[in-house]
C-alpha cells in the first residue's frame, strides 16, 4: 500500500502523524512511505532522517494525496484537502465529526474512508490513540490556566500554590476520565485546592484512592458544579462522550456566579465544547472574556508541544497504522474490532451512530462491532 503523510496545515499544528522509524516499519512491511517535505519540521524531525528510514519526500501536498491509498494525519483535513480526496481513499486521523457538521458533509461528498483515531474502542472499552494526547492536553490545562491566571492575561492575578499566609488557588475539574486525572496530577503537584467531579461512581472512588490529599472528588450535578464555580479560580472541562457532540455543563448564566478574571479550559472544545459560551481559538490566539471570565478554547492543545506530542502519539497510532496496510481496510475491520469501530464515514455512508445521531443521518450499520 501507499502511505501518504501531508504537512499538518491547521493553524499553530506542529505535530506529524509518522516518525522516521515509522517510515522504516512500514518500508520493511513491503509498503511505500510518501512524506510532504518539511513535514516533520515543526517536531524537530528532519527529511533526510525519513529518507535514511526508506521513505520518499514529495514536494507538494496535492502529490501526496493523488498518488497515497492511505493518508496518515493528526488533525482533521482542512477544506483545501477536503477537496483532494477520491472515493474509497483511506484517511486515518482525528476527525471529531459530531462538532463539524461541515466537515462531515464534505468528507460524505468525497466518498474517502474516515478512519477516526478518536473512536478507535478496543474491546475493554479504552480509547487507545485518543488516551497519549488526552495525557498532554489534560497535563497542559495546568500549565496553561496558571499563565492565564497571570494579571497581564487578563486573569485574576492568582499563584496557583499560593505561598505561606495565602491560600492557593481553587482549580474545579469537569470529568474524571484521562484528561481530567492527569490535570488533577498536576495540579496537586502545584499544590492548590481542586475538586475533581465525575458521575461515575467507581471511577470516583478510584480516583479517591489514588488521589493526594489536596484532590476531593465529587459527584457532578448541576447543584455541586454551581457550587464549584463560585470557588473557582480555574476551571477545566474535561467531558467525553466518545464519537458524540461534547454535553454543555456549564450554561452561560452561571458565569454571573465566578470571579472576575477566574479562567475556564475547554479540553472538549474538539467536540463541540462542555461550556456554552465556548468557541474554537488558536494558540495565536487562545483567549477571549465573557463576562470577565478567560475562556481558552484551544482545538488542537497538544499540537503546541509537537515533539512531545508526535512521539506519544506515533508510539500507538503505528501498530494500527501497519494493520491497516498489511491487510486493508475491509480486512483488517473484519479480524480487528478495533478498527471497525473506528470507521466513521464509508464511501457516502455514516457508519459511527453517535455522528449519525447527531446530525440526523441514516447511520449505516456496514461495519457495527
Amino acid at each position: 500500500m501507499i502511505v501518504g503523510i501531508p504537512k499538518e496545515i491547521k493553524r499553530d499544528e506542529y505535530r506529524v502523524a509518522l516518525l522516521p522509524v515509522g517510515a522504516e516499519e512500514l518500508t520493511r512491511a513491503g509498503h511505500r512511505v510518501l512524506i510532504e517535505a518539511g513535514a516533520g519540521a515543526g517536531s524537530g524531525l528532519v527529511d533526510d532522517a525519513y529518507i535514511h528510514h526508506g521513505a520518499e519526500i514529495v514536494a507538494t501536498a496535492d502529490e501526496i494525496f493523488a498518488r497515497a491509498e492511505m493518508i496518515v494525519k493528526v488533525k482533521e483535513p482542512q477544506p483545501s484537502e477536503c477537496a483532494l480526496l477520491r472515493r474509497g481513499q483511506i484517511v486515518f486521523t482525528y476527525f471529531h465529526l459530531a462538532a463539524d457538521r461541515n466537515l462531515t458533509e464534505n468528507l460524505l461528498q468525497s466518498g474517502c474512508m474516515a478512519v477516526a483515531y478518536e473512536t478507535l474502542r478496543d474491546n475493554q472499552g479504552r480509547l487507545p490513540l485518543l488516551t497519549p494526547m488526552s495525557e498532554v492536553a489534560g497535563r497542559m490545562s495546568i500549565q496553561e490556566g496558571a499563565k492565564y491566571l497571570e494579571r497581564p492575561q487578563m486573569g485574576r492575578g492568582i499563584l496557583l500554590g499560593g505561598v505561606p499566609g495565602v491560600e492557593p488557588a481553587h482549580i474545579t475539574i469537569l470529568g474524571g476520565g484521562v484528561v481530567g486525572a492527569n490535570a488533577a496530577k498536576i495540579a496537586a503537584g502545584f499544590r492548590a485546592n481542586i475538586g475533581l467531579l465525575d458521575i461515575n461512581m467507581d471511577r470516583l472512588r478510584y480516583l479517591d484512592d489514588i488521589m493526594p490529599p489536596n484532590v476531593t472528588v465529587l459527584f457532578s450535578d448541576r447543584e455541586t458544579i454551581r457550587q464549584q464555580l463560585r470557588l473557582a479560580d480555574l476551571v477545566i472541562g474535561s467531558v467525553l462522550v466518545p464519537g458524540a457532540k461534547a454535553p454543555v455543563l456549564v450554561e452561560a448564566d452561571d458565569l454571573t456566579m465566578m470571579k472576575p478574571g477566574a479562567v475556564m479550559i475547554d479540553v472538549a472544545i474538539d467536540q463541540g465544547g462542555c461550556f456554552a459560551t465556548s468557541r474554537p481559538t488558536t494558540h495565536s490566539n487562545p483567549t477571549y472574556l465573557v463576562h470577565d471570565v478567560v475562556h481558552y478554547c484551544v482545538t488542537n492543545m497538544p499540537g503546541a508541544v509537537g515533539r512531545t506530542s508526535t512521539y506519544a502519539l506515533c508510539n500507538v497510532t503505528l501498530p494500527w497504522a501497519l494493520q491497516i496496510a498489511n491487510l486493508g481496510l475491509t480486512s483488517a475491520a473484519e479480524v480487528l474490532p478495533p478498527i471497525a469501530r473506528a470507521i466513521n464515514l464509508a464511501e457516502g455512508e455514516v457508519t459511527n451512530r453517535a455522528v449519525a445521531e447527531t446530525f440526523g443521518m441514516k447511520y449505516s450499520k456496514k461495519y457495527e462491532k
